[in-house]
């Protein structure tokens, strides 16, 4: 949920933590647990510090959680065992260009990684993950709308996306079965200043900006 051209480990390696880790699944993901929406094995796609990783290993889930940042892995496999959580496993990888699970997957998460990419690895991105999925894998992208935190071109925050443009990345490979607007939340101090300073914030501080949940399968 950040700039694409960032030093993502300095970013995990932060005493407090980055913008895009709340401690606990996205609420819009978080839903879709409760009713039962994800099934199969998981991929956790750009996992971060993996809490919504691990609040799946909770609910017997196997799931792995493929992140760039070695240093968001390392926290993220260490919490996994302090908890004894046995069914999530972590690796580093280029989420643009990964390859050894095949056809695996039931169920791809991306939980504020799609507009947090360089345009021109988007394509990269949507091949990798749809090479990982099983027939009829289900989908699931939680993105910001585009200008939600201001302009990406000048204060450094994701660009997001326009709704017809999230639907038409997505669907060169994947059939897109439902794009609405949603929420992403955050952190950012409550005094700061700029677009930040207008968003909705919940009872625990974090800024809530608008967003779009896309719903997705590979075709059998």
């Amino acid at each position: 949920m950040t700039e694409p051209n960032m030093d993502w480990d300095a970013a995990y390696r932060q005493e407090t933590p980055p913008p895009w880790s709340i401690g606990r699944p996205q609420p819009e993901l978080a839903v879709l647990i409760d009713e039962g929406e994800i099934r199969g094995d998981v991929l956790d796609a750009g996992c971060g510090h993996a809490a919504l990783s691990l609040a799946l290993a909770e609910r017997g889930y196997t799931v792995v959680g493929l992140d760039s940042s070695a240093t968001a892995i390392e926290a993220a496999a260490v919490t996994a065992a302090e908890r004894g959580l046995t069914t999530a496993t972590f690796a580093q990888a280029d989420v643009t260009n990964f390859r050894g699970y095949d056809g695996r997957f039931s169920t791809i998460l991306d939980s504020g990684l799609f507009h947090a990419l360089p345009l021109e690895k988007r394509q990269d991105y949507l091949r990798s993950i749809f090479r990982a999925a099983a027939p009829g894998a289900a989908l699931y992208i939680l993105a910001f709308a585009a200008g939600a935190l201001g302009d990406a071109d000048h204060g450094g925050a994701p660009r997001g996306f326009a709704e017809t443009e999230l639907h038409d990345a997505v669907s060169t490979l994947w059939r897109v079965d439902d794009l609405r607007p949603a929420k992403v939340y955050g952190n950012a101090p409550a005094s700061a200043e700029g677009p930040l300073a207008h968003l909705e914030r919940d009872d625990q501080g974090h800024f809530i900006a608008p967003g779009f949940l896309l719903t997705a399968h590979k075709p059998d």
